[in-house]
């Protein structure tokens, strides 16, 4: 980001403001920060939103990838945090749409956090247990959301895309990974029956694996997560 006193940022799909309450508790980012305008399509998840989120920057309002309602050319940065690949299948809108809300030289970021089934097998166990309910929506490990940097309101507006990818865990116990896996979006939608059996799945692989303890008195071990980011560039 460039040297400046404050900042115009804009968070699309924030939900309760999970990502915009770690943002505002980073201490460069919150020292930084001008005005926040969060827009987010459920009336429900922007009522959680405004009832956690006390900050007299930040404003939160209905609005879409599509169309966020916000002003031309206002954003320095933009933020999309576990939502990206819900844009799906209007990334050439949606390119347009975050290119014009950012100035000449802004930058978007797209941030994921994934369980990282590649350094752990009860992760890669578990995540074949909640995965086979996704039921072909366009979720993050999919990919479909590579075909937004071959539109043209993509090429026309931005630089190639920046990647960067950060591993770390959490500590966690087995009503941790439950909660985890009970709160991704497709899996709320499933029967209270399905639920049950899905933990009672989980509960299996996780007394059955290896893990890293933190704490294995009190059933505390290490779940490993991979943040991706990446940052889009607007063309000046």
């Amino acid at each position: 980001m460039p040297q400046q006193d404050a900042f115009n940022v804009i968070e699309i799909g924030a939900g309760t403001g999970l990502f915009t309450r770690a943002l505002l508790a980073t201490p460069w980012w919150n020292k930084h920060l001008g005005s926040l305008h969060v827009v987010e399509p459920s009336e429900g998840m922007r009522e959680v939103f405004r009832a956690k989120t006390q900050d007299a920057r930040v404003t939160c309002s209905d609005g879409t990838f599509t169309q966020t309602n916000e002003a031309t050319g206002w954003a320095d940065a933009v933020f999309i945090a576990q939502a990206f690949h819900w844009a799906h299948p209007n990334y050439d809108a949606t390119s347009r749409e975050i290119a014009r809300i950012l100035k000449p030289n802004g930058i978007a970021f797209l941030v994921w956090n994934m369980e990282n089934r590649e350094t752990a097998k009860w992760v890669a166990s578990v995540r074949d247990l909640y995965e086979m309910y996704e039921n072909d929506t366009p979720q993050f490990r999919l990919n479909k959301w590579e075909a937004t940097f071959e539109t043209q309101g993509y090429v026309s507006s931005f630089h190639p895309p920046e990647r960067f990818t950060t591993p770390w865990v959490v500590p966690t116990t087995f009503s941790g990974v439950q909660d985890r896996v009970l709160s991704k979006s497709y899996i709320t939608q499933i029967s209270q029956e399905e639920k049950d059996e899905l933990c009672k799945g989980i509960n299996s692989v996780l007394e059955k694996s290896e893990k890293i303890w933190i704490d294995e008195a009190s059933g505390v071990f290490e779940y490993p997560y991979e943040t991706t980011v990446i940052a889009l560039k607007k063309l000046n």
